[in-house]
């Protein structure tokens, strides 16, 4: 099992790491998911958002965007596997777990950190699950 924290780093770099350990058969535990940052312009980001959000559907069709931040990155990280249907990538996407916080069971655990360099245009999940 393998621990990550999410905490200042790119969305898409920790969504494709976790999606590659996770076909390899490893269970992941991803934590600190109100903190992941996504790289770019906030207006940009929040706009197209907003866009997703608003398209219209009824509830059993569709289109489901979820507010809360864990949600938000463990779609990111659906993404990034195969078809999470059948096969290899249900059974991976069954092994990934996505946190708030750091739970009481994983406190005192090592944690994997993926964070390289500061970025300088982002935004916070927490910010756009208001």
């Amino acid at each position: 099992m393998k621990i990550i924290d999410g905490a200042n780093t790119v969305m898409g770099r920790l969504a494709s790491f976790v999606a590659k350990e996770a076909l390899k058969g490893e269970e992941i535990k991803v934590v600190n998911c109100e903190q992941v940052i996504i790289t770019g312009n906030k207006k940009f980001i929040e706009k197209g958002l907003i866009q997703k959000r608003s398209r219209v559907g009824t509830r059993q069709i569709g289109p489901k965007v979820s507010k809360a931040s864990e949600k938000i990155v463990k779609r990111a990280i659906r993404g990034m596997l195969p078809d999470h249907r059948q096969g290899r990538g249900r059974d991976a996407f069954k092994r990934i777990m996505c946190y708030n916080g750091i739970p009481s069971e994983f406190k005192n655990s090592k944690m994997i950190s993926l964070n390289k360099e500061e970025k300088k245009k982002y935004i916070q999940v927490k910010e756009i699950s208001k």
